[in-house]
């Protein structure tokens, strides 16, 4: 493995890959550092322009616009107390304190450094669990692959916010939106309506541009109207130019908050499905319940920022291992970094390491070397990102529909996808006004291919037998984690609804 990721080094270190990841974190910092948009956001609108770099480039420019976008939510949460991520609300609560007694910088440090520190320790684990997480993955069948998209789905459901029933329904419009298209057994049409757009499915570009960037943006520009454009405020907010030094001896004072949060972060973003904001909101609560101080929580303690910044980053880091071991994306970002891979002929799962070894060791080595990109940009930046995140949101919404519809135009040069995007984010500006997750919609609509296929597999090789279920320990563990999450998620419903 040593040797694989030398020669990985090797291919990743040059001045075109070097360029376009600098450019990808110093993308994901700006448009993170805006609030209402995020990481999501730049993937989504970002992924179709990267079909049109070489491979290594493309994955490596997009893994920069996570890890850039994920930290820059920080920034106007800091500054402004207006998180431009959802998870960096947590890291508002303490953050914001520190800026308004004059440490703006100091706390903006603290956060860029836990980032990067969180992050290398999440690149880390995946480099060494993702090869023998692919090699247990290759032991699975189609009833065990059955058996873990279940899992994965009700633990979605379980945990999307709201109703786990409207989680579940909207996993199953994914999943049946995923079956337009020619059939994977017989190539018999279904749903095409004889549209030959249609016989290769929805695209899943335009799906995932439409229901989350479009549909962010549209309920934005609606908020925006009925409120009769943008709320003026005083300026009275903190300023970014008192000079607070933040010793490297004093950050790794911190090390305990740094290493539980990365490995939170870690542990929540191998599981699919669970997301950036519970890594964050988990770690913060762990750091101040074993802190010797909680009551200073919330009132500018370094701590609760350390937590949570370096807790979101793990996450970006180790989402990559069910995507690239199993080819279940742990959360929205890294299924839109699936799409990116099917656009230039890699399939994610257990053989991705086997067949394109080469490409996943130069990637590794793109991800560590981005850390120490991604310090050396945010670190300039500290004076200067400010003034993106105080940017009116009527002059930016606009510009990031047009680039939607750029973005999902170029790759097929087809009108026929930007009515798809345009529709989608019709569905998926529904479905956020209803209280129907978009997130579960959009997995489900990735994931369904693999359902229906490993789900048709096993019934054909089975003969619809449900019994050899008892079989195969694997499929008994988790369709029995499966009956666990729905039971627990049903009584939790239940109580909150009885109190």
């Amino acid at each position: 493995m040593l040797e694989q990721l030398i020669a990985g080094f090797g291919a990743a270190f040059t001045l075109t890959n070097l360029l376009f990841i600098a450019l990808g974190i110093a993308l994901g910092i700006v448009i993170g550092a805006i609030p209402g948009l995020g990481s999501v956001t730049a993937l989504a609108v970002l992924v179709p322009i990267s079909y049109y770099m070489s491979p290594l480039t493309a994955i490596a420019f997009l893994v920069g616009v996570n890890k850039g976008g994920t930290s820059g939510g920080a920034i106007p949460a800091i500054l402004l107390n207006s998180p431009g991520t959802p998870e960096a609300a947590a890291t508002a609560l303490d953050g914001h304190p520190m800026a308004k007694r004059g440490e703006a910088r100091r706390a903006m440090k603290f956060a860029l450094y836990s980032s990067v520190t969180g992050d290398m320790i999440s690149d880390m684990l995946l480099i060494v669990l993702v090869v023998p997480v692919a090699a247990i993955a290759l032991q699975f069948g189609p009833l065990e692959f059955t058996a873990v998209l279940v899992f994965a789905f009700a633990l979605l459901a379980g945990i999307s916010g709201g109703s786990m029933i409207k989680g579940l329904l909207a996993i199953l419009l994914g999943v049946f939106l995923s079956t337009i298209g020619l059939d994977p057994m017989d190539s018999s049409a279904r749903m095409t309506f004889d549209n030959v757009n249609l016989f290769d499915g929805l695209p899943l570009t335009a799906v995932a541009v439409g229901s989350l960037a479009l549909a962010s943006v549209l309920e934005q520009i609606f908020d925006l109207w009925r409120s009769g454009g943008e709320r003026s405020e005083e300026n009275d907010g903190p300023t970014v130019t008192i000079s607070s030094a933040l010793p490297v001896a004093e950050f790794f004072s911190h090390w305990r908050t740094i290493i539980r949060g990365a490995l939170i972060g870690s542990g929540v973003g191998m599981l699919p499905g669970l997301g950036v904001t519970l890594a964050a909101f988990l770690s913060y609560g762990g750091a101040r319940r074993t802190s010797r101080e909680p009551e200073s929580f919330g009132t500018g303690n370094p701590d609760g920022i350390v937590a949570t910044e370096a807790a979101n980053s793990a996450v970006v880091g180790a989402n990559l291992v069910p995507t690239i071991a199993l080819g279940i994306p742990g959360n929205i970002a890294a299924a839109l970094l699936i799409s990116a891979f099917i656009i230039h002929g890699i399939v994610p799962g257990p053989f991705m390491m086997t067949m394109h070894g080469d490409l996943i060791y130069a990637l590794f080595a793109s991800m560590l070397l981005a850390n120490g990109i991604h310090l050396i940009i945010g670190k300039a930046g500290i004076p200067v990102w400010a003034t993106f995140a105080k940017a009116p949101r009527g002059l930016i919404l606009p510009a990031v529909v047009v680039l939607c519809m750029v973005g999902v135009y170029l790759p097929g040069q087809s009108m026929f996808d930007v009515a798809v995007m345009l529709a989608f984010g019709a569905v998926g500006l529904a479905m956020r006004r209803t209280g129907f997750s978009v997130v579960c919609m959009v997995i489900g609509f990735i994931l369904g291919g693999m359902f229906e296929t490993s789900l048709r597999q096993s019934l054909l090789l089975y003969k619809s037998d449900i019994s050899v279920i008892v079989e195969s320990p694997i499929a008994i563990a988790f369709f029995g984690l499966t009956v666990i999450l729905l039971l627990r998620s049903a009584w939790q419903e239940s109580k909150s609804g009885n109190s």
